[in-house]
């Protein structure tokens, strides 16, 4: 059974900086491309970031380049999101995924497993 548990969401200001983890448990680590995903209350899920098995290459959502980064240690079967210059419309529930099939898709129904989520909240 994988598991995957997020941590570090919280509160921040505008323009603040959050980082992301996500560790997986159960699975092995490297078969997976790892993705991150957002959802807001009353809006659809929303993709923001995934990266290959590897590490080797990544992909964002426009709203996000340029201030997200995704990551990935797989000796420690942990993915990161460092998330700088928070905006307000970027609080949400992060939830990461796990997908086997490809290299990092950006629509959530290709996914196998997911985490909980964890709350990013951001005042103005």
């Amino acid at each position: 059974q994988v598991e995957l548990v997020e941590s570090g969401g919280g509160l921040v200001q505008a323009g603040g900086s959050l980082r992301l983890s996500c560790v997986a448990r159960g699975a092995t680590f490297i078969r997976y491309a790892m993705g991150w995903f957002r959802q807001a209350p009353g809006k659809e899920r929303e993709f923001v970031a995934s990266i290959e098995k590897n590490g080797d290459s990544a992909r964002y959502a426009d709203s996000v380049k340029d201030r997200f980064t995704i990551s990935r240690d797989n000796a420690k079967n942990t993915v990161l999101l460092q998330m700088n210059s928070l905006k307000p419309e970027n609080a949400a529930v992060y939830s990461c995924a796990g997908e086997l099939e490809r290299s990092g898709s950006s629509q959530h129904i290709d996914y196998d497993f997911w985490g909980q989520g964890t709350q990013v909240t951001v005042s103005s």
